[in-house]
């Protein structure tokens, strides 16, 4: 008989967003906190350049916002910008109450610029911000004797009753057995998917199984087709996914073909500092036209010294691969990096789902529209994650559990074919990558739907005879949000922002969301 856990709150994804909503939470709370791996792997652990937020006296909120809404290319909820900018210094506040020291000089903290921003306004703590912050929070939560931590664990399905949430079907894979996980309220934290893509700068762990949960769940999802594809991944056989900071662009980094001529400034007046999507473009342009494997960053012309002392990680990491960035640039390739879409919620996290949550890179507050800008991602996951906790601490919580049916594997069998597994895995990988890239079309967003169809029935036919692993419940995750990215790309007749279709090269007079529901989901609308 399989194990049955009782919860107030289950947050399921243990990155920033989730460690933030744990700690944000009552103490009067019992919290079950899910790691699909382990806790110090997620995106928000590989975090460089830093968070942004209004520092300085010589920049305002308004701005901040102008800014992000500029980058979101028309698609930015104005209200959910502006709830972030204006909670982006006590974001900064409650970090270092966490015991983050940001990095500081005499005028107070040393802010960097990153593409979009309009100011310096980037607080970072060297290169390594997202893993002093992972380390921070997570020493905080084991303080906490209210939260339970699981190591290990992957969520396989959202426990859904009468149109509410009252937890999830779990997988442990220290014992490969689902155990129940019932709870009052739910918090989905688990992150982006553009593992979905073949070549990306994100870990392992990234294959969307939030946004595939809770659209199972019938939960709304918004925006799928805005994938942001990180324009500097160093590239080199063994790098696997090692992001080059935007941060390095900021201080002055030009992007270089072979020769050693600049590019940027033949796409876009800002050059280096042109948003994210202008800038992969570009890149992406530049590969195909003169048959290149990447292009080069070059920050070798500052002193050495100030090299090491402001990127300490790129320089080591570089280093191990026998490249000196003091001396040469730095190989790099376009690689996908944010999903901008996700599981449509309010100001407070709420999803049209009840009691059920969804905070960080997997939700779509509105805050980032069809183009992320630099550094707004783990301030929304501070500023969300906070108001989402402020938000279930509101509500009363009953004494009561649902009841829900054990896990029934009785009719399943175990496989003898996973080479099917990572077959289907490579194959959904490299469809989205060369026909739901950088630049789309058409006849090739067409070919990609077929052909994740038919894997989808496969998926689903392997997914009912055989016994549940990790891998195919990712696999599962993958095929869906992959479909979710193609179906959205497909409706969306125009470019804008991330989103380029060579058969629709001009952006539409007006700016509509792309939002798929689930048969009988409902609309959930911003207070």
């Amino acid at each position: 008989m399989s194990k049955q856990h009782n919860f107030d709150v289950l947050i399921i994804g243990t990155g920033s967003a989730g460690l933030m909503s744990a700690l944000q939470l009552s103490d009067n709370l019992n919290i079950a906190l899910i790691a699909k791996d382990k806790i110090l792997k997620g995106s928000s652990y590989y975090a460089q350049g830093g968070i942004s937020a209004v520092l300085d006296v010589n920049d305002n909120f308004n701005t901040h916002a102008q800014d992000t809404l500029s980058t979101a290319k028309g698609l930015g909820d104005k209200t959910a910008i502006h709830f972030m900018v204006e909670n982006a210094p006590k974001a900064i506040t409650s970090l270092e109450h966490s015991g983050v020291k940001f990095t500081k000089n005499k005028e107070g903290y040393h802010l960097t610029t990153e593409g979009g921003h309009s100011h310096r306004r980037v607080a970072h703590v060297a290169d390594k911000t997202g893993q002093s912050i992972q380390i921070n929070l997570l020493k905080s939560v084991k303080e906490k004797s209210n939260i339970t931590l699981f190591k290990n664990y992957i969520a396989v399905d959202l426990l859904i009753k009468s149109h509410g949430c009252y937890g999830a079907y779990i997988l442990n894979k220290n014992t490969c057995q689902i155990e129940n996980f019932i709870s009052h309220k739910t918090i989905i934290t688990t992150g982006g998917a553009s593992k979905v893509y073949l070549y990306t700068s994100n870990p392992d762990t990234s294959t969307g199984d939030g946004i595939a949960m809770a659209y199972r769940a019938k939960c709304v999802i918004t925006n799928m087709e805005f994938t942001q594809f990180h324009p500097t991944c160093l590239y080199h056989p063994h790098a696997k996914s090692f992001l080059i900071t935007e941060a390095l662009r900021g201080e002055g980094g030009k992007l270089v073909l072979p020769n050693g001529k600049a590019f940027m400034h033949e796409f876009d007046s800002r050059e280096e500092l042109a948003p994210r999507d202008i800038v992969a473009r570009a890149i992406d342009a530049q590969i195909k036209a003169h048959g290149l494997d990447c292009v080069y960053l070059d920050i070798s012309f500052k002193n050495k010294d100030w090299i090491k002392q402001h990127f300490p990680t790129i320089y080591k990491k570089c280093q191990s691969f026998g490249i000196d960035i003091t001396i040469e640039p730095i190989p790099v390739v376009p690689a996908a990096h944010y999903t901008c879409g996700g599981v449509q919620t309010n100001l407070y996290g709420q999803t049209n789902v009840d009691n059920l949550y969804a905070v960080g890179e997997v939700a779509y507050t509105g805050v980032h529209g069809a183009n992320r800008m630099a550094s707004n991602s783990l301030l929304e996951c501070m500023v969300f994650a906070k108001s989402c906790a402020n938000h279930i601490n509101q509500q009363s919580i009953t004494l009561t559990y649902k009841k829900f049916s054990q896990w029934d594997a009785s009719r399943a069998a175990p496989s003898k074919e996973k080479v099917v597994v990572l077959h289907l895995w490579d194959e959904i990988r490299r469809i989205m990558w060369n026909f739901v890239g950088i630049v789309r079309s058409n006849k090739r967003l067409k070919y990609a739907q077929h052909r994740l169809k038919q894997i989808q029935a496969e998926v689903n036919d392997y997914y009912k005879l055989y016994l549940i692993s990790s891998d195919l419940i990712e696999l599962r995750n993958l095929v869906q949000t992959a479909q979710l990215i193609v179906q959205s790309a497909i409706s969306r007749t125009e470019s804008r922002g991330l989103h380029y279709n060579e058969d629709y090269p001009q952006q539409a007079n007006q700016a509509i969301n792309t939002i798929i529901k689930n048969h009988d989901s409902t609309h959930l609308k911003l207070p």
